[in-house]
């Protein structure tokens, strides 16, 4: 009970506080201010999202992407950018990159007329015959799963299109493209090069130099484009790759940044997860969910703990050496705002949430998230200032705001939406800030703000899009529907029947949710010896009060995924780390 006087107060500061009372009240989803407010942001969205889209159609379609502040355009997607227009090939006329990249978004707000229209002008213009050098990897994610994520949307039962009008244009267009990547793939080592010719294949003295991310994050696109044609040379190539590259993992388990495709060799030992790495840790659990693979569960699974364990340092994560998991760089990047968002998948959302509200504190210090922040100098990086509209906060909001239905992620959404109407939108579209400092604007618009930014905040304030289908979104934000044909075959740890194996004697207290499976939340208490489990990695110590005899009944840490050991004085601790 509380002290009478205590009581006294808690009764006067609700008897004063009739804001506080309606606020608590009001914060459930369901009721109807709060539903009006989550149409009212949707709207507002739509908003920002056409009002990008009509001033790239206006002035910048049928090239890559829209210069807002000039009103021009930008064929940002291959060398072609450096070229003037007379100077461009013989029939050339735009990859309409940004048409591409908003196809999806379309589809989810509605927009089925708009949808048809593009399908119809990209059916007749668009030719991947062109003397162009492309980087692969941007090419894949962008224009192959664009068109694949597309074709499945158009095609589906929901009968978005006039009867007759779609004939699987897009899946041609696709295949042809695909077919244009292959030639990457024919290196010593099956890792493919990081830039390409679409008519003439890899160019004479190319760069042998690619990223983890760019030769290990082609397996969602190349994979469905082999389902959807029958056609196995693209998902072969792709997963020749991603098993070469994981077979240079250290022996933590920990991959760099910079390869060499040529020789196999690591060109930079320091690595995190953010650029040149992210979508490879993306994208092994995102094929595990899309084709039913084990394969792909235990790479990740190992991957995971690894980062873990060796990069993270409270609710950060820094850089470090794969070959001694030392730290090497303490800095935040903006493309790190993902991994919250992966997280959720993983059913670790206490992590998530930890440091999605860090990298919140960033936005609001700032108004946006600047590329690059020193976290052990408390201050941005000198030359890399800038943010270029990128959608990986929305996007890790979106996930937890589905995971939990938390109405302050709906908050937080509001705020970026606020703030990209305040600092990026101007006439001509929404330009990218070259200094978070000044908020001094740069002449760029990428096709990105159509194919995530503005979808995932869609979606964070209405979810109708997912009613009837289970969706993953690739790493540029394209939707594929999880279907059951394209599942090798359903994992056994899924199977209920299988579950008592890990409930016999002491191994269920011994299991993490990652090695059974399943969500943290969704663990009983008997499944782990009546202690709460706090991540997905986390396997409790065997005694409540942490007592111990053996290192064997000491646990898994919960906050980064090490392995507990007995002390001389027998309680479990991290004490080889202290």
């Amino acid at each position: 009970m509380l002290p009478r006087k205590c009581a006294t107060w808690v009764l006067l500061f609700f008897l004063i506080s009739p804001t506080l009372i309606n606020l608590l009240t009001s914060a459930s989803p369901s009721d109807p201010r709060w539903a009006a407010k989550k149409r009212r942001l949707r709207d507002k969205v739509r908003k920002m999202f056409y009002h990008a889209y009509d001033n790239y159609m206006i002035h910048a379609f049928p090239h890559d992407e829209l210069k807002p502040l000039s009103k021009s355009f930008t064929d940002s997607l291959s060398e072609l950018g450096n070229l003037k227009l007379e100077h461009l090939p013989q029939g050339y006329s735009g990859s309409a990159l940004s048409l591409i990249e908003s196809l999806s978004s379309l589809v989810i707000m509605g927009n089925n007329t708009e949808f048809e229209s593009a399908i119809i002008w990209l059916s007749d213009n668009l030719k991947f015959e062109v003397d162009a050098r492309v980087n692969l990897f941007e090419c894949n994610i962008r224009v192959l799963g664009g068109l694949v994520s597309a074709h499945l949307l158009a095609s589906d039962s929901s009968n978005r299109l006039g009867q007759g009008v779609y004939k699987n244009q897009l899946l041609t267009l696709a295949e042809d493209l695909g077919k244009r990547f292959l030639p990457a793939f024919n290196t010593p080592t099956g890792l493919p090069y990081a830039w390409i010719n679409l008519k003439y294949g890899v160019m004479e003295n190319e760069t042998t130099e690619t990223s983890t991310s760019g030769c290990g994050s082609l397996i969602l696109e190349m994979g469905a484009l082999s389902r959807l044609t029958g056609d196995p040379k693209y998902e072969s190539a792709a997963l020749r790759a991603l098993r070469k590259l994981w077979g240079m993992r250290s022996s933590l388990n920990l991959l760099g940044t910079t390869l060499d495709v040529s020789t196999g060799e690591w060109l930079e030992y320091s690595s995190g997860i953010g650029a040149g790495v992210d979508s490879f840790y993306e994208y092994l659990f995102k094929a595990h969910i899309l084709f039913g693979k084990e394969e792909f569960w235990r790479m990740f699974h190992s991957a995971y703990i690894a980062v873990q364990k060796y990069f993270r340092h409270g609710p950060w994560y820094h850089e470090a050496d794969m070959r001694t998991g030392k730290a090497t760089y303490w800095q935040l990047t903006s493309l790190q705002a993902f991994w919250p968002g992966l997280q959720v998948l993983v059913g670790d959302i206490a992590a998530a949430n930890s440091s999605h509200r860090e990298f919140f504190y960033v936005w609001k210090k700032f108004g946006v998230i600047p590329e690059r922040y020193l976290l052990d100098h408390q201050m941005l990086h000198p030359t890399e200032k800038y943010y270029p509209l990128r959608p990986e906060l929305a996007e890790s909001t979106f996930y937890l705001y589905q995971a939990t239905k938390d109405p302050w992620y709906i908050e937080v959404g509001e705020s970026i939406v606020n703030s990209l109407n305040l600092y990026t939108k101007v006439e001509g579209g929404f330009a990218s800030i070259r200094d978070v400092t000044t908020m001094q604007l740069e002449d760029h618009q990428h096709s990105f703000f159509l194919a995530e930014t503005c979808k995932y905040l869609f979606l964070l304030f209405d979810d109708s899009f997912m009613d009837d289908q289970n969706y993953i979104f690739t790493t540029e934000g394209h939707p594929l529907p999880v279907l059951r044909s394209w599942h090798d075959r359903l994992p056994e740890t899924y199977i209920h029947s299988n579950w008592t194996s890990l409930k016999a004697g002491n191994q269920a207290r011994r299991t993490s949710a990652m090695s059974m499976q399943v969500c943290p939340t969704r663990m009983n208490s008997w499944e782990c010896g009546g202690q709460q489990v706090e991540s997905a990695c986390h396997v409790p110590d065997a005694r409540s009060d942490h007592r111990c005899l053996t290192d064997d009944e000491c646990g898994v840490d919960s906050t980064n995924c090490r392995r507990r050991s007995c002390s001389i004085a027998g309680y479990c601790g991290l004490w080889l780390f202290i």
